[in-house]
């Protein structure tokens, strides 16, 4: 597969590292010439050069590219690369670093942008995931169709546990898609019993927000009033 990443920084570097090891085809592209540091990544084909610029993108092979990563650490670069990419070479998918969480709402399709990665978000995420209380957090958002990732993981006390997946009634909007216990990810059977601190995955549409009330009444603690 052929991937180009803009911005050799830490992220961009980094990236192009695990995928080269993948046996990716990688062209990374930062406009720094201390950032050329062609050993950190040997196999990769290095360009310096202003991304935002289309020579430049062409030069790194962005026509025949199957995946364009912007992991620079200005937002307004990753934005116009993704919509040089998107536009001028139609590169099918294109993800892009969000460094501000005020200018997530920019990172679309409107820019180009496929998939919206924010380190803030990401962060938030697994704080909140290290309390399993049944809050249910964004994991991550598909530009293109508006669904979302989300998760969260079962307190004891949780309406669902105990139950088979078969007997989860949820919206249409919202399927149950896996669950992690103990580390390890299940397919989400009919027949599997969930249990209390299992983590659950669940794909929800684009106009699940407002049956989210009622999933989040299912895999949260009873309130005591309830109890009683």
């Amino acid at each position: 597969m052929k991937i180009v990443i803009v911005g050799a920084g830490s992220v961009g570097s980094s990236i192009a590292r695990e995928l080269s090891r993948a046996q990716h085809e990688i062209a990374i592209i930062d406009r720094n010439a201390k950032a050329m540091k062609v050993s950190s990544v040997p196999d990769a084909e290095w360009n310096m050069g202003d991304a935002c610029e289309v020579p430049i993108l062409d030069k790194a092979g962005a026509g025949e590219a199957d995946i364009l990563v912007t992991a620079t650490g200005d937002d307004k670069i990753n934005l116009v690369v993704s919509l040089l990419a998107k536009s001028e070479f139609g590169v099918p998918r294109v993800i892009a670093r969000i460094n501000n969480p005020r200018n997530e709402w920019l990172f679309n399709e409107s820019w180009g942008v496929d998939i919206a990665v924010s380190t803030p978000r990401i962060m938030t995420s697994l704080v909140e995931d290290a309390v399993a209380d049944g809050t249910l957090v964004s994991v991550m958002n598909f530009q293109r169709s508006g669904a979302s990732l989300m998760q969260t993981t079962l307190p004891e006390e949780a309406p669902i546990v105990g139950i088979p997946v078969s007997e989860v009634l949820l919206p249409p909007t919202i399927i149950l898609t896996a669950i992690v216990r103990d580390g390890t990810p299940l397919p989400a059977d009919p027949d599997l019993t969930i249990e209390a601190e299992d983590q659950v995955i669940l794909l929800c549409a684009r106009e699940a927000e407002e049956d989210l009330d009622l999933v989040r009444s299912l895999f949260s603690a009873l309130d005591e009033d309830e109890d009683e």
